[in-house]
């Protein structure tokens, strides 16, 4: 079967030839190479494979067992996160970590070691994973855990999809008092607010984040709203269902987000909040999963799609080199519509290819306006690196083999489990370039 491809992004494969998850070993005896395929929500080109074939996990999408006793819970790897809060959440159990989206697979969130806004707390994604079901062209179907002997455990948490085909996980969920939020949003009127604010609020709750207004300058440099939360108690607020979606129906020729409108946006939202502390109670999908809530919205960013840079600084460079990345920003006349700036805990993944690490992220996005674009993102990178900080490949459609290189020094490891068949177009722009 041959069908269009797509990355949250932009990027598109026209036509990829497409098999069933069963069908993986078999097509692994043809010419060329495979890779797992799940929703589409990573923002570049990891989830893409132009020159070979595409392993369509959401074929298979069933919740295997959920004890809820005990909050462990086995599913295919082409289950959606969604579908997993509506399978446990009732029953008091929640996933432990959630990213800025529900509808990504259980293999995706794997295979990129996703993280949350209680980084603080509970780590990645794999920090919560008991068991994985892999298959490999090489050794067949395994059953993998952690601090297995052949190191294909840690490879897989965060191994891009590239190990082989997830075909099932266990998860231990987090036990919780109800799946709504009480927020408590605290507005601050520049940068150096937040820096005072992050550490006192990832001590206090269980989710901390802070949204960014990536254009103010002067005194207003680096305002914005820490958003910081806790599950209700039990009892204390019935979460409600959704209201009705606003779906983009098709991509405009230019994007509004930039601008006038950008500007007005920024400032409004700034003022949404009142100054000083606020709290109030919300549903889940408000907290966790705001853009999901307006169908592809991704089409916004027009025809050429968008670049999203993520940088994790470590601790002690963190002020100056957010400071220096939002600057080299405001510098490059490209407004970033979604600013958002975490502080990331120190509980070590079980995977070496993760991501986060101590210290602060940043995630900037832009319209892809070419060559300028591609530039500043360049820069975002440099300034990045000579912090000893690291970017996220599964955010990135452009980076450079030196940065992938720098930022996960022990890329040949995972090269060196990789399963012979499996690539994207990732991996061989940077890795193997």
């Amino acid at each position: 079967m041959t069908k269009h491809v797509q990355s949250w992004g932009g990027l598109k494969v026209e036509a990829t030839d497409q098999v069933q998850p069963d069908a993986y070993l078999a097509a692994s005896r043809k010419p060329g190479s495979l890779l797992p395929y799940g929703n589409g929500r990573s923002y570049g080109d990891s989830c893409l494979n132009a020159s070979g074939t595409a392993v369509a996990t959401r074929s298979s999408g069933r919740i295997l067992t959920f004890d809820k006793s005990t909050g462990l819970l086995e599913a295919e790897a082409g289950v959606l996160l969604s579908e997993i809060i509506s399978a446990v959440a009732l029953h008091g159990w929640f996933p432990a970590v959630l990213p800025g989206t529900q509808f990504v697979t259980l293999g995706g969130a794997i295979a990129n070691d996703i993280h949350g806004k209680n980084h603080h707390r509970k780590g990645t994604f794999g920090c919560h994973v008991e068991e994985i079901r892999l298959d490999r062209t090489d050794k067949g179907s395994l059953s993998i855990r952690p601090g297995d002997e052949t190191g294909l455990f840690a490879a897989t948490i965060g191994g891009l999809g590239l190990t082989g085909l997830i075909r099932s996980a266990t998860i231990r969920l987090m036990q919780v008092t109800s799946p709504s939020i009480r927020q408590e949003t605290t507005r601050f009127d520049c940068l150096e607010d937040y820096f005072d604010l992050a550490e006192a609020a990832d001590e206090k709750h269980e989710y901390a984040v802070a949204w960014i207004d990536s254009l103010s300058i002067g005194k207003r440099f680096g305002r914005g709203h820490l958003i910081a939360g806790d599950h209700a108690a039990s009892g204390e607020y019935q979460e409600k269902a959704s209201g009705p979606r606003l779906t983009i129906p098709f991509t405009p020729p230019i994007t509004p987000l930039q601008g006038p409108f950008l500007s007005l946006f920024n400032e409004t939202y700034f003022r949404s909040a009142p100054a000083g502390c606020s709290i109030k109670d919300v549903a889940s999908d408000k907290f966790f999963f705001p853009l999901d809530r307006i169908g592809r919205w991704n089409r916004l960013y027009g025809p050429r799609g968008l670049h999203q840079h993520q940088s994790v600084i470590p601790e002690s460079e963190g002020f100056e080199t957010v400071k220096s990345l939002l600057e080299c920003t405001q510098a490059s006349r490209h407004g970033s519509f979604l600013t958002v700036l975490k502080r990331f805990g120190s509980m070590k993944s079980p995977g070496f290819m993760s991501f986060p690490r101590p210290g602060y992220t940043l995630t900037l996005d832009f319209p892809d306006k070419g060559g300028p674009t591609l530039a500043l993102l360049q820069q975002l990178d440099e300034i990045t690196l000579a912090a000893g900080g690291a970017v996220n490949p599964y955010k990135d459609r452009r980076m450079s083999s030196f940065t992938f290189k720098a930022s996960f020094p022990h890329w040949q490891r995972l090269e060196e489990l990789r399963d012979p068949v499996l690539l994207s177009d990732f991996w061989r722009r940077t890795a193997l370039s």
